[in-house]
């Protein structure tokens, strides 16, 4: 347990017990984000507490006919009710936070969403492991109390897990072993009496279930919020951070579609399957905002076709986030979702919309077709950027005739200074979105850069213009992807390996307990044939023989010899430790599976004495006539034990900001 465990780094002299925490974990750290968690957790306490009264209020209104008692009632469902409304509330702040997961360097982008990590309570395995290894295996329970101390701190560390890959980690490394404990432990005809209990993270509401799906959904979904975290943390100022913020969006998505593929029944608000479609949108959206962000990072120079080209990826985020914002108005989504969400969302589509039609209206108005140009190219760029023209008009007329050309960039300028000021009009319309101020520095900016851009172009006593920009069409050359994580596939050992193969001892397996049968050699035959990987099974018993006799069946896995446990040994181990048994024997521990389906394997051998070559199994039969022994020769269609067989191996236009609005260069 150790090798997973890292000092608390609390000095003695400041209180601190010299205990260990895992690693990827670390509970004290007091950061904004899990002070969050904590008012989450408390908020999610207090909502329990007011459901479960209104339950009892709503039950004693249909209970009673007293008409002063049901008065009483109704007021106390009313002042639940409204005591629940302000809890909903405070539960949406906390998911509109998202200042509290950004980097604190970030001055120059528009903020990210981070998804909360969900609550749950803690779970005790002790007793309930502890019996059923003592019911179902037959083994003391109390010899696996280490066991269970690793597998309950590690369920305890995936809480508070860090911020980093370590925290991921450290959430696969759980979800790793939650199937090899559902093996070992839940039975499909016994309940362990187990309760697993999680909290919505949008609604707050509990769901409590005994089998363990809806603990794998909500580390998964965990591992995705994580994921998303790190995205939001990452520093947008430098390619590194762009990338490491586009790379945890699209693992992210990746989570969230592996948990929507594979859990299709959690009743759980936040995993339901349009929420979680919904939600890997969010994120491949964001990851696509990060992907502009990168491209426009050195700066976007002042050409025709490198605006052209900006045009058509802003316009990409654009329409991604405005498929965000559909799928979040959608019943049943908008009744839980942050209102700070939606409008966000909203927010960024206006914004990079205005943002592609200031490109196009930056290359038309600054770049007239000169006789340097190549004019069937810019022909051509300009084909691919629009959907459909004005009427009468093409490519080439846009292109040559200036005054058209002027004309089309003002309408884009327009159209720009409009989107800007829907975006300002939607941010002033969400108190949460009111309070980040660099997404309203850089709105502003942004709408102040293409004031600018239309005054330079105004020409005194010109006659009101009311041509349509044409719209743009959406196009990247680098699209956000799903992609699912290396880190969430983590091997782990199985922390009850002590109890055997999984193959054979789980929990859906029944088999009788552990008996004790004294195996002696005869004339240097033990009398039965081993086949198996591990652990080893007995075929081919000769029922006159001593072990036999000693109730030894075929069918029966060997799972000790004398004091030496050899659940995990082949074959080859096992007779190793049979071929020096004498006439005095040795006692063999087996177990007898009780389901009559249970497969033979396929690898044999013969357990004989310690012969010089190989010998085919001799037993003896009987003439129950004259009493007179003679000798049966068995078929030799098996492995023997020899001396051949020893040898033998196992197998430059800058994005506007809240301190500058940007210049071409």
């Amino acid at each position: 347990m150790t090798d997973t465990l890292l000092p608390n780094g609390i000095e003695k002299t400041g209180g601190g017990d010299g205990s260990y925490f895992r690693k990827g974990c670390n509970p004290c750290a007091q950061t904004g984000r899990s002070k969050l968690q904590n008012k989450r957790a408390g908020l999610n306490h207090q909502i329990i507490k007011q459901m479960r009264m209104r339950a009892g209020a709503e039950n004693l209104l249909k209970a009673t006919s007293n008409n002063k008692v049901k008065e009483m009632v109704l007021l106390e469902l009313s002042y639940v009710n409204s005591n629940l409304q302000l809890l909903m509330d405070q539960l949406e702040g906390l998911n509109s936070s998202v200042e509290v997961y950004q980097n604190s360097h970030e001055t120059a982008n528009i903020p990210l969403i981070a998804l909360g990590l969900k609550e749950t309570k803690e779970v005790d395995y002790s007793a309930p492991f502890k019996d059923f290894i003592l019911d179902h295996y037959s083994e003391d329970g109390n010899s696996f109390e280490e066991e269970i101390a690793d597998l309950m701190d590690l369920r305890q560390a995936c809480r508070t897990p860090k911020r980093s890959e370590e925290g991921v980690e450290l959430l696969a490394k759980y979800y790793g072993h939650l199937p090899l404990v559902e093996s070992r432990f839940f039975s499909p005809n016994r309940q362990t009496g187990i309760f697993f209990t999680w909290y919505d993270s949008f609604t707050g509401e509990p769901l409590c279930q005994q089998n363990l799906s809806l603990e794998k959904a909500s580390v998964l979904f965990n591992m995705a919020a994580l994921y998303s975290q790190i995205g939001t943390r990452a520093d947008r100022q430098t390619v590194a951070g762009l990338e490491e913020a586009i790379s945890s969006f699209q693992k992210a998505a990746g989570v969230l579609n592996h948990l929507k593929e594979t859990f299709t029944h959690i009743p759980s608000y936040d995993m339901s399957p349009a929420m979680l479609n919904m939600l890997i949108r969010l994120m491949l959206a964001q990851a696509q905002e990060c992907l502009f962000e990168k491209t426009a990072l050195p700066g976007i120079r002042n050409q025709f076709y490198t605006l052209m080209k900006m045009a058509q990826e802003a316009a990409k985020v654009s329409e991604i986030y405005d498929h965000v914002h559909q799928c979040m108005i959608q019943t049943p989504i908008k009744d839980n979702v942050p209102f700070f969400w939606s409008t966000m969302s909203q927010v960024k589509t206006n914004h990079y919309r205005s943002m592609a039609h200031f490109f196009i209206a930056s290359a038309l108005l600054d770049h007239d077709l000169g006789p340097s140009d190549d004019e069937d190219q810019q022909e051509k760029t300009l084909s691919q950027v629009y959907d459909q023209l004005p009427e009468g008009r093409s490519p080439l007329d846009i292109l040559k005739n200036k005054d058209e050309r002027q004309r089309i960039g003002k309408a884009h300028i327009r159209q720009a200074i409009m989107g800007h000021e829907e975006a300002l009009r939607i941010y002033g319309l969400c108190h949460h979105l009111n309070k980040l101020e660099v997404l309203e520095g850089i709105l502003k900016a942004s709408h102040q850069r293409s004031l600018t851009k239309q005054s330079q172009n105004e020409i005194e006593e010109e006659f009101a213009d009311y041509t349509q920009a044409p719209d743009i069409i959406p196009k990247t050359e680098h699209k956000a992807e799903i992609e699912f994580p290396a880190a969430a596939k983590v091997k782990v050992i199985d922390f009850f390996q002590r109890l055997g193969p999984l193959s054979v001892f789980s929990a859906k397996q029944r088999w009788t307990p552990p008996r004790t049968v004294r195996v002696r050699s005869e004339d240097r035959d033990l009398g039965f044939t081993l086949k198996g990987d591990s652990p080893v099974q007995v075929v081919s018993l000769d029922p006159l023989s001593a072990a036999a006799s000693d109730g030894l069946k075929e069918g029966d896995y060997i799972v000790a010899v004398g004091d030496t446990d050899c659940k995990w040994m082949g074959v080859g181990d096992v007779m190793r430790l049979l071929k020096d048994v004498d006439e005095e024997g040795i006692d063999v521990q087996v177990v007898t599976m009780m389901d009559s389906n249970s497969a033979m394997p396929t690898k044999s051998a013969t357990v004989s004495g310690n012969l010089p070559k190989t010998y085919s199994m001799i037993c003896l039969a009987y003439n129950n006539d004259d009493k007179k022994a003679r000798k049966v020769t068995k078929k030799s269609s098996f492995l023997n034990w020899g001396l051949k067989n020893k040898a033998k191996s196992a197998s430059t236009l800058s994005l506007p900001t809240a301190s500058h609005s940007g210049a071409t260069s």
